[in-house]
């Protein structure tokens, strides 16, 4: 049976457990995006061992390459990509927001052409659906129409109400069965009263969870905080919440605290790719040339093989080199510290201090990395 279970709550921030038909996920929980099937750079076991209890996938890019048909063909994502635990599928709607030049949205839903080779493709809430049971997905997203920003009320409402017409189209079209979940996805732009219409109408229809989308598309921390404020409180509190697409550090600590409970972004891996480390003292820019003597460890609280085993003289001197091995090592080392972030906000909610401990970790991060001494 999918359920969440919540074991503590500190003011609004709150830790537990949702049980899946492929395992248990601790909250609040960070999924590393494995948009094709694999978390780029690493082996399932090693996003295990980082600490990770569910991975993304995407609908849009899957249902072009291999196809949904093929991967249910080889056992379902989890078997074909060797990740026994949950997944949760995005159902596309964010890819054709951003491949806006090529795609057409309509009441039946999106046409698009392929980035790939420019062949035409339709996705209804009612393909989106299938596409996402053939994947046997854990969590199954509802398809929306993520709204652009900036937009008028006006033009913010007429999406809003059609990403509601879609979720009632999804949710009739979705197969239940026990341990899997569909979520509706709240919609509404940067406006309070839209953002409550649109949280009401899904509860209406009836959803195993509940994600708030549409943020983190340039309105700023601020916007997205306020947002949250005026969301956060209308929806379910005995379903889980999930900000979609948000993933700085002080971004997920600022949610949380609004309690928000599940977290996806591309970001610590994409970063990871291009030389970008997450420490608990903010970024780090392995390619600077202060780098290259350093014998230290990226972080030295963090327990990744990258940490253990290399210095970040070593790791400058591969991406300098352009060696496979760079990306594959800061990928694996900002997975883990996500993953810590994760665990040490899910014990300090249990131990009932989790202001006191955001207010430190966020002092220590935004102080800045250390200088190795001379």
């Amino acid at each position: 049976m999918f359920h969440l279970t919540l074991s503590a709550n500190d003011g609004p921030a709150r830790t537990g457990e949702i049980s899946t038909a492929h395992g248990s996920i601790r909250t609040p929980a960070f999924m590393p995006v494995g948009t094709a099937g694999t978390v780029k750079g690493l082996l399932p076991a090693q996003v295990k061992s980082a600490g990770a209890d569910i991975v993304l996938g995407n609908t849009y890019h899957l249902m072009l390459r291999p196809g949904s048909e093929r991967v249910r063909e080889q056992g379902g994502l989890h078997r074909f990509m060797n990740w026994p635990g949950p997944i949760l599928t995005d159902s596309g709607g964010f890819q054709v927001f951003s491949l806006k030049e090529l795609s057409k949205i309509t009441e039946e839903g999106a046409t698009f052409k392929s980035h790939i080779d420019g062949s035409k493709y339709a996705l209804s809430p009612e393909r989106a659906m299938a596409i996402q049971n053939d994947l046997d997905a854990t969590i199954t997203m509802c398809l929306d129409e993520c709204t652009e920003h900036p937009a008028t009320h006006e033009r913010a409402k007429s999406s809003m109400e059609r990403s509601m017409r879609w979720a009632q189209r999804c949710g009739d079209a979705f197969e239940k069965r026990d341990g899997y979940a569909l979520f509706g996805i709240v919609q509404g732009g940067v406006h309070e009263n839209l953002r409550q219409a649109s949280a009401e109408a899904l509860i209406a229809i009836g959803f195993d969870g509940y994600a708030v989308g549409g943020l983190a598309v340039g309105e700023g921390q601020d916007e997205m905080f306020r947002i949250l404020d005026a969301t956060v409180p209308h929806l379910p509190a005995d379903q889980p919440r999930y900000l979609m697409g948000v993933g700085r550090p002080d971004d997920i600590i600022g949610a949380v605290a609004r309690g928000i409970d599940m977290f996806d972004c591309v970001l610590p891996t994409r970063s990871g790719r291009t030389g970008q480390a997450f420490t608990r003292r903010g970024t780090v820019n392995i390619r600077n040339a202060r780098h290259q003597d350093d014998g230290r460890p990226l972080d030295e609280g963090c327990s990744c093989a990258c940490c253990a085993d290399h210095s970040r003289a070593y790791l400058h001197h591969l991406f300098r080199c352009n060696e496979m091995l760079g990306p594959m090592l800061l990928t694996l080392h900002n997975i883990t510290i996500y993953q810590d972030l994760m665990a040490d906000i899910r014990a300090a909610i249990g131990g009932g201090s989790f202001a006191e401990w955001s207010d430190d970790y966020l002092a220590r991060y935004r102080s800045g990395d250390v200088k190795e001494a001379a």
